[in-house]
Protein backbone atom coordinates (compact mmCIF):
# COMPACT_ATOMS: atom_id res chain seq x y z
CA UNK A 1 0.00 0.00 0.00
CA UNK A 2 1.46 3.55 -1.37
CA UNK A 3 1.61 6.52 1.30
CA UNK A 4 -0.44 8.04 -1.03
CA UNK A 5 -3.37 5.40 -0.91
CA UNK A 6 -3.44 5.11 2.94
CA UNK A 7 -3.34 9.28 2.75
CA UNK A 8 -6.22 9.21 0.48
CA UNK A 9 -8.35 6.56 2.78
CA UNK A 10 -6.95 8.50 6.06
CA UNK A 11 -8.82 12.12 4.60
CA UNK A 12 -11.68 10.32 3.21
CA UNK A 13 -12.50 8.22 7.04
CA UNK A 14 -11.77 12.23 8.66
CA UNK A 15 -14.58 13.25 6.81
CA UNK A 16 -16.90 10.76 7.71
CA UNK A 17 -15.85 9.34 11.01
CA UNK A 18 -13.84 12.38 12.34
CA UNK A 19 -13.31 10.47 15.81
CA UNK A 20 -12.30 7.05 14.66
CA UNK A 21 -9.75 8.94 12.23
CA UNK A 22 -8.70 10.33 15.35
CA UNK A 23 -8.74 7.34 17.63
CA UNK A 24 -6.27 6.01 14.74
CA UNK A 25 -4.25 8.85 14.63
CA UNK A 26 -3.52 8.26 18.38
CA UNK A 27 -2.35 4.75 17.80
CA UNK A 28 1.19 3.95 17.53
CA UNK A 29 2.27 4.82 13.65
CA UNK A 30 2.94 1.28 12.65
CA UNK A 31 -0.87 0.26 13.47
CA UNK A 32 -1.98 3.01 11.68
CA UNK A 33 -2.63 1.00 8.62
CA UNK A 34 -4.58 -1.32 10.29
CA UNK A 35 -7.08 0.86 11.87
CA UNK A 36 -7.64 3.20 8.95
CA UNK A 37 -7.96 0.79 6.67
CA UNK A 38 -10.90 -0.98 9.05
CA UNK A 39 -12.56 1.98 9.99
CA UNK A 40 -12.92 2.96 6.00
CA UNK A 41 -14.56 -0.51 6.25
CA UNK A 42 -16.62 0.03 8.40
CA UNK A 43 -17.90 3.26 6.92
CA UNK A 44 -18.35 2.11 3.97
CA UNK A 45 -20.23 -0.98 5.44
CA UNK A 46 -22.56 1.15 7.25
CA UNK A 47 -23.09 3.69 3.44
CA UNK A 48 -23.64 0.85 1.59
CA UNK A 49 -26.14 -0.68 3.63
CA UNK A 50 -27.96 2.34 3.17
CA UNK A 51 -27.02 3.30 -0.01
CA UNK A 52 -30.72 2.14 -1.82
CA UNK A 53 -33.90 2.52 -1.27
CA UNK A 54 -35.28 -0.66 -2.51
CA UNK A 55 -34.25 -3.46 0.31
CA UNK A 56 -33.39 -6.29 -2.34
CA UNK A 57 -30.53 -3.85 -3.90
CA UNK A 58 -28.92 -3.13 -0.80
CA UNK A 59 -28.91 -5.92 0.36
CA UNK A 60 -26.83 -7.46 -2.55
CA UNK A 61 -24.60 -4.32 -2.34
CA UNK A 62 -24.10 -5.53 1.56
CA UNK A 63 -23.40 -9.07 0.28
CA UNK A 64 -21.01 -8.28 -2.23
CA UNK A 65 -19.03 -6.75 0.55
CA UNK A 66 -19.31 -10.09 2.74
CA UNK A 67 -18.32 -12.90 0.12
CA UNK A 68 -15.28 -10.51 -1.08
CA UNK A 69 -13.99 -10.04 2.46
CA UNK A 70 -14.59 -13.89 3.58
CA UNK A 71 -12.62 -14.68 -0.36
CA UNK A 72 -9.36 -12.45 1.41
CA UNK A 73 -9.03 -15.81 3.43
CA UNK A 74 -7.83 -17.53 0.43
CA UNK A 75 -6.27 -14.60 -1.89
CA UNK A 76 -5.43 -11.68 -2.29
CA UNK A 77 -7.92 -9.48 -4.03
CA UNK A 78 -8.31 -7.54 -7.84
CA UNK A 79 -7.35 -4.14 -7.34
CA UNK A 80 -9.90 -1.67 -5.46
CA UNK A 81 -9.42 1.44 -3.38
CA UNK A 82 -10.53 -0.55 -0.19
CA UNK A 83 -10.07 -3.72 -0.44
CA UNK A 84 -6.53 -3.70 -1.87
CA UNK A 85 -5.24 -1.57 0.81
CA UNK A 86 -7.03 -3.88 3.44
CA UNK A 87 -5.41 -6.88 2.13
CA UNK A 88 -2.39 -4.91 2.35
CA UNK A 89 -2.60 -4.09 6.12
CA UNK A 90 -4.32 -7.00 7.43
CA UNK A 91 -3.33 -9.89 4.92
CA UNK A 92 -6.02 -13.13 5.11
CA UNK A 93 -7.01 -11.89 8.55
CA UNK A 94 -8.94 -9.19 6.87
CA UNK A 95 -11.67 -12.34 5.95
CA UNK A 96 -12.50 -12.17 9.82
CA UNK A 97 -14.05 -8.60 8.92
CA UNK A 98 -17.05 -10.61 6.72
CA UNK A 99 -19.65 -10.87 9.42
CA UNK A 100 -19.49 -7.05 9.57
CA UNK A 101 -20.56 -7.01 6.36
CA UNK A 102 -23.03 -9.61 7.11
CA UNK A 103 -24.78 -7.61 10.35
CA UNK A 104 -25.32 -4.82 7.91
CA UNK A 105 -27.55 -7.01 6.18
CA UNK A 106 -30.28 -5.72 8.36
CA UNK A 107 -30.06 -2.21 7.72
CA UNK A 108 -30.14 -2.95 3.87
CA UNK A 109 -33.77 -4.43 4.79
CA UNK A 110 -35.03 -1.32 6.39
CA UNK A 111 -36.47 -3.76 9.37
CA UNK A 112 -37.35 -1.89 12.39
CA UNK A 113 -35.97 -3.93 15.74
CA UNK A 114 -38.94 -5.86 17.95
CA UNK A 115 -36.99 -5.58 20.87
CA UNK A 116 -34.34 -4.07 22.81
CA UNK A 117 -32.31 -8.05 23.20
CA UNK A 118 -32.81 -7.58 19.27
CA UNK A 119 -30.94 -4.38 19.38
CA UNK A 120 -28.01 -5.01 21.70
CA UNK A 121 -26.99 -8.64 19.47
CA UNK A 122 -27.02 -5.79 16.55
CA UNK A 123 -24.54 -3.47 18.90
CA UNK A 124 -22.39 -6.23 19.01
CA UNK A 125 -22.06 -7.82 15.82
CA UNK A 126 -21.19 -4.18 14.83
CA UNK A 127 -19.59 -1.58 17.02
CA UNK A 128 -18.61 -3.90 19.53
CA UNK A 129 -17.40 -6.59 17.04
CA UNK A 130 -15.64 -3.44 15.39
CA UNK A 131 -14.00 -2.05 18.64
CA UNK A 132 -12.77 -5.49 19.39
CA UNK A 133 -11.15 -5.93 15.95
CA UNK A 134 -8.83 -2.00 16.55
CA UNK A 135 -8.36 -3.17 20.22
CA UNK A 136 -6.76 -6.78 19.17
CA UNK A 137 -4.81 -4.52 16.07
CA UNK A 138 -3.28 -2.41 18.86
CA UNK A 139 -2.25 -6.08 21.36
CA UNK A 140 -5.24 -6.49 23.21
CA UNK A 141 -6.12 -10.06 23.97
CA UNK A 142 -9.94 -10.86 22.86
CA UNK A 143 -12.04 -11.09 25.92
CA UNK A 144 -14.65 -9.60 28.11
CA UNK A 145 -13.48 -6.03 28.89
CA UNK A 146 -13.02 -6.09 24.80
CA UNK A 147 -16.86 -7.09 24.51
CA UNK A 148 -18.55 -5.44 27.29
CA UNK A 149 -16.77 -1.81 26.05
CA UNK A 150 -17.64 -2.42 22.71
CA UNK A 151 -21.45 -2.86 23.35
CA UNK A 152 -21.46 -0.16 25.62
CA UNK A 153 -20.49 2.57 22.87
CA UNK A 154 -22.37 0.56 20.35
CA UNK A 155 -25.58 0.95 22.39
CA UNK A 156 -24.77 4.59 23.35
CA UNK A 157 -24.25 5.49 19.27
CA UNK A 158 -27.44 3.73 18.74
CA UNK A 159 -29.72 5.41 20.56
CA UNK A 160 -27.83 9.15 19.90
CA UNK A 161 -28.81 8.11 16.24
CA UNK A 162 -32.29 6.72 17.36
CA UNK A 163 -34.66 9.79 15.76
CA UNK A 164 -32.63 9.50 12.48
CA UNK A 165 -33.11 5.45 12.67
CA UNK A 166 -36.81 5.40 13.38
CA UNK A 167 -37.16 7.79 10.27
CA UNK A 168 -35.46 5.20 7.89
CA UNK A 169 -37.19 2.09 9.93
CA UNK A 170 -34.20 1.49 11.73
CA UNK A 171 -35.50 2.27 15.20
CA UNK A 172 -37.35 0.05 17.44
CA UNK A 173 -40.69 -0.98 16.49
CA UNK A 174 -42.08 0.39 19.89
CA UNK A 175 -40.13 3.25 20.94
CA UNK A 176 -41.00 3.27 24.59
CA UNK A 177 -39.30 4.59 27.60
CA UNK A 178 -39.24 1.50 28.87
CA UNK A 179 -37.55 -0.06 26.02
CA UNK A 180 -35.09 2.95 25.93
CA UNK A 181 -33.79 3.03 29.61
CA UNK A 182 -33.47 -0.66 29.38
CA UNK A 183 -30.78 -0.23 26.57
CA UNK A 184 -29.27 2.39 29.00
CA UNK A 185 -28.83 0.33 31.70
CA UNK A 186 -27.47 -2.73 29.42
CA UNK A 187 -24.75 0.04 28.38
CA UNK A 188 -24.37 1.30 31.51
CA UNK A 189 -23.72 -2.17 33.19
CA UNK A 190 -21.23 -3.23 29.92
CA UNK A 191 -19.22 0.00 30.54
CA UNK A 192 -19.13 -1.19 34.33
CA UNK A 193 -17.76 -5.01 33.49
CA UNK A 194 -15.24 -2.88 31.16
CA UNK A 195 -14.24 -1.00 33.80
CA UNK A 196 -13.43 -3.93 36.45
CA UNK A 197 -11.53 -5.54 33.88
CA UNK A 198 -9.71 -2.71 32.73
CA UNK A 199 -6.41 -4.13 33.65
CA UNK A 200 -6.14 -6.83 31.39
CA UNK A 201 -6.03 -4.12 28.73
CA UNK A 202 -2.58 -2.77 26.91
CA UNK A 203 -2.22 0.94 27.43
CA UNK A 204 -1.58 0.88 24.10
CA UNK A 205 -4.66 -0.52 23.00
CA UNK A 206 -6.38 2.67 24.78
CA UNK A 207 -7.05 4.67 21.16
CA UNK A 208 -9.28 1.63 19.79
CA UNK A 209 -11.55 1.81 23.00
CA UNK A 210 -12.51 5.53 23.03
CA UNK A 211 -16.29 5.29 23.72
CA UNK A 212 -17.32 8.71 22.11
CA UNK A 213 -17.42 11.93 23.96
CA UNK A 214 -19.89 12.93 26.80
CA UNK A 215 -20.91 9.23 27.44
CA UNK A 216 -21.79 9.74 31.38
CA UNK A 217 -24.17 12.79 29.82
CA UNK A 218 -25.42 10.82 26.97
CA UNK A 219 -26.66 7.30 29.31
CA UNK A 220 -27.99 9.59 32.06
CA UNK A 221 -30.27 11.76 29.26
CA UNK A 222 -31.05 7.90 27.78
CA UNK A 223 -32.13 6.48 31.64
CA UNK A 224 -34.47 9.32 31.41
CA UNK A 225 -35.87 8.22 28.37
CA UNK A 226 -34.73 11.05 26.50
CA UNK A 227 -32.44 11.42 23.26
CA UNK A 228 -29.08 12.15 24.22
CA UNK A 229 -27.78 15.35 22.81
CA UNK A 230 -25.39 15.32 20.07
CA UNK A 231 -21.45 16.60 21.98
CA UNK A 232 -19.92 19.92 20.85
CA UNK A 233 -17.31 20.10 19.12
CA UNK A 234 -15.26 21.51 21.35
CA UNK A 235 -16.47 18.57 23.78
CA UNK A 236 -15.06 15.78 21.36
CA UNK A 237 -11.51 17.77 20.88
CA UNK A 238 -11.19 17.74 24.85
CA UNK A 239 -12.55 14.10 25.33
CA UNK A 240 -9.82 12.84 22.49
CA UNK A 241 -7.21 14.77 24.13
CA UNK A 242 -7.64 13.48 27.62
CA UNK A 243 -7.77 10.27 25.99
CA UNK A 244 -4.53 11.28 24.03
CA UNK A 245 -3.03 12.85 27.64
CA UNK A 246 -4.11 9.90 30.08
CA UNK A 247 -5.07 6.72 27.90
CA UNK A 248 -8.38 6.58 29.97
CA UNK A 249 -10.62 4.79 27.69
CA UNK A 250 -12.71 3.10 31.07
CA UNK A 251 -15.67 4.98 32.35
Amino acid sequence: MTAEALDALAQRLRGEDPDRWAMAMLAAPAARPRLLTLYALNAELARTALSARDPLLAGMRVQWWAEQLAALRDAPPPPHELLSPLWSAWGADAAAFAPLAEARLHDADREPFATPDAVVAYADATGAALMAHAAQALGAADGPALRAQGRGAALVAWLRARPALQELGLGLARPEPAALQSLARTAAAAFAEAARSRREIPREAAPALFPGPAIRPALRAALAATTPAAPSEFTRRAALARLALTGRWWL
